[in-house]
């Protein structure tokens, strides 16, 4: 049985390079597409002052891109180095969108951004929005094939396991492509990168016009960011619930947790605001409930059941109990390649092997575990309610305050009169909101996916390498003091560009082969 350290140390050391990787990603997605709308309106209207604030935003996040890149190499030699078993077992499927995912990253976004930044004395205005725009279009590409890879993991949809192989392969391309949980995530997470860049801007601006510099351009960047930063968090809300209303179908373990649903209730279930979920007693305390709200959210209707933890942990124990015929099967198939009796025995119950799978945690042989072990199996299904009790609803907290930072601040923008310094003050404090929700919304995505690194195939204690505590307590010391530097190195260029303005545009334009001169045309 695999060493319980050794898998906490892996998961430890993804969970901390993922973390450090996203949050450079959703201000990626964002500032790409604001950047494109402010090209569009300088090739539209061909004030000079749209081109410095494309120019400006654009080395921002030229910044942050360098630095995501260069923390996402790691996690692609993460899938192969310490979780080895994981991509000897599904690297069949997860690995064609992982390598698409790859090619776009590094060789058409990096061309389209080679180009936008170099570009500008080279290319027509047109010709240079079109590139402009081909960055914004291939970021949020690539952020799809990492997302349908993930969405397969979460709903492991057009593959199926090959016992000759004893490797899960694809059977089905394009319902790999399709995958609902994989559409669902990629929609809400690119919406929600929209709102990181909208509050991005919104508080780089509302710093200028506090301090009084840079004001005809602060000015336009905070009201394109009001209304792309509504428009984006309204996405965000309606599209998270569209992401929710999937779990109904895929994950309705993940969706119980998040709710501390420990009954389950009668239609149309209510909705849990507040509590304190116990996992000693199993019950949430103190708990302050919304009648229907949660029935409707779920299940779109007034008469469907929302099944709570303690009817889907029976239902585990019974897959459990059905997944040891699939596994008894497999093992007579590997002492003998002919045993047509064995392989339509497998045939019959193979959709519940990863199940029987469980019970490696608990004996070497599943076949011999006891009745307490397969009890205890089916309650390991359930991930940390209260971890991701609370987490929930810190993320849905921090859309909400955005979604009304938004409003005031296009309310305002939009009338006549000078917008109030407090309303300046509220954009610059709200800042880390976005990055705090992106980094929550994650941790509810993968640990309530626990304990399966693929939801019903493969339990994650499975899926590592043996490198051993000591090879991962360095590694997690390495990555932890190397990533603080680069932290380092990127708050200072990004606060180095801000302090500098519009100009540092036109130094990193100069940096190129044949670069022009800083440019003379007044920028405001």
């Amino acid at each position: 049985m695999t060493d319980p350290l050794l898998v906490d140390l892996s998961r430890l050391q993804f969970a901390l390079t993922a973390l450090y990787h996203f949050l450079f990603v959703p201000l990626t997605l964002g500032l790409s597409i604001m950047i494109a709308m402010m090209e569009t309106v300088y090739v539209m209207t061909g004030r000079t002052i749209w081109r410095d604030m494309t120019k400006f935003w654009g080395v921002l996040f030229g910044i942050n891109f360098a630095l995501g890149v260069a923390t996402g190499i790691t996690m692609e030699f993460q899938f192969g180095m310490n979780w080895a078993f994981y991509s000897h077992y599904v690297g069949d499927v997860f690995g064609a969108p992982l390598a698409i995912e790859g090619l776009m990253a590094f060789f058409l976004e990096a061309t389209f951004i080679g180009l936008f930044f170099f570009g500008w004395e080279r290319l027509s205005p047109r010709a240079h929005l079109i590139v402009t725009w081909l960055v914004a279009l291939a970021t949020n590409f690539s952020a799809l094939w990492i997302l349908i890879a993930n969405g397969w993991m979460q709903n492991p949809v057009g593959a199926a396991f090959n016992p000759d192989t004893m490797r899960m392969e694809v059977t089905d391309f394009v319902a790999v492509l399709f995958n609902p949980v994989a559409q669902a995530k990629f929609v809400h997470t690119v919406s929600a990168g929209y709102v990181c860049g909208a509050t991005f801007v919104l508080g780089v601006s509302g710093w200028y016009l506090l301090r009084g510099r840079h004001v005809e351009m602060a000015k336009r960047s905070f009201v394109i960011a009001s209304a792309f930063g509504l428009a984006s968090a309204l996405s965000v809300i309606v599209l998270g619930d569209e992401s929710g209303y999937a779990l109904t179908d895929n994950q309705k373990m993940k969706l119980a947790a998040i709710e501390a649903m420990w009954e389950t209730e009668p239609p149309p279930a209510s909705f849990t605001a507040i509590g304190i979920p116990s996992l000693k007693d199993r019950k949430t305390h103190l708990a302050i409930r919304i009648p229907w709200v949660m029935g409707l959210i779920g299940t779109r209707s007034i008469d469907k059941t929302i099944p709570g933890i303690d009817e889907l942990v029976a239902h585990a124990e019974q897959r459990i109990r059905d997944g040891l015929a699939a596994y008894d099967a497999l093992e007579r198939i590997k002492a003998d390649r002919g045993d047509q009796a064995a392989r339509a025995a497998f045939d019959a119950s193979s959709k519940d092997l990863g199940y029987a799978l469980l019970l490696k945690r608990f004996v070497e042989d599943p076949r011999q575990a006891s009745e307490q072990q397969i009890k205890d199996a089916a309650w390991s299904t359930v991930p940390g309610v209260p971890y991701l009790f609370f987490s929930f609803r810190l993320m849905v907290a921090c859309a909400f305050l955005l979604l009304g930072v938004f409003a005031l601040s296009l309310w305002h923008t939009a009338r006549e009169e000078e917008a109030p310094r407090w309303l300046f003050r509220l954009a610059v404090l709200v800042l880390p909101l976005p990055w705090i929700a992106a980094e929550v919304g994650w941790f509810v995505a993968e640990f309530g996916r626990q304990p399966w690194v693929i939801e019903g195939v493969l339990p994650t204690f499975l899926a590592t390498s043996e490198l051993g505590v000591g090879n991962l307590l360095l590694t997690i010391a390495g990555f932890t003091l190397i990533y603080g530097v680069l932290a380092v190195i990127e708050v200072r260029l990004m606060l180095a560009a801000i302090r500098a303005g519009p100009e540092v545009a036109h130094v990193v334009e100069g940096l190129g082969p044949g670069g022009a001169a800083p440019s003379a045309e007044a920028a405001e």
